[in-house]
């Protein structure tokens, strides 16, 4: 399986926009904490989080394209299938079956409302932020209106409710929020 090291490598220079990256780094962090609460394969998880949206500046302008073209690209690198079916499934392209498939789905826009919330904070640091404080903005409708509400709910699917799950991903992303900026 292709190492963390490896998919870092090949996936930085594909984003010229550097808060992408954050994201797809933001997205892996939360993929490997619900590895730890679900006893999955964390580097697997990991390595899904980190290549989920390997192609999404060349796919900005044709959204139906995106993942695809990441199946593409990564078919001739050391990717499980599996890893490649979870991020057909955050794009809706595949059907989504596994913990992998659901997590990932979940995870996605969760890092951007959490993101959001800490950029509205009064000190706009992550380590200031709860899940109180997310929960708030989260029923918010007007709020983060990209981070979309029934995607991030449907962290139910992995038996978790939503308080907990925002509370997993806070703790995630706080444990890189240097690399994030926050």
């Amino acid at each position: 399986m292709m190492s963390r090291q490896q998919a870092f490598d090949l996936t930085r220079p594909r984003f010229k926009n550097k808060n992408l990256f954050k994201h797809v780094l933001a997205v892996e962090a939360v993929m490997k904490e619900l590895a730890i609460v679900l006893k999955q394969p964390v580097d697997l998880w990991g390595l899904t989080g980190l290549l989920h949206d390997f192609d999404y500046e060349e796919t900005a302008q044709i959204p139906e394209r995106h993942t695809l073209v990441t199946a593409e690209l990564l078919k001739d690198y050391d990717v499980p299938m599996e890893v490649i079916h979870a991020i057909k499934c955050h794009n809706n392209m595949a059907e989504k079956k596994s913990l992998l498939d659901k997590a990932l789905y979940a995870a996605d826009p969760v890092t951007g409302l959490i993101v959001a919330a800490t950029l509205m904070h009064p000190d706009k640091k992550l380590n200031s932020v709860d899940t109180e404080f997310v929960m708030r903005r989260f029923k918010e409708k007007s709020f983060a209106r990209g981070a979309n509400r029934e995607q991030i709910l449907t962290c139910s699917t992995l038996d978790l409710e939503i308080e907990t799950f925002i509370g997993h991903s806070i703790s995630a992303m706080q444990k890189i929020s240097d690399d994030l900026g926050l």
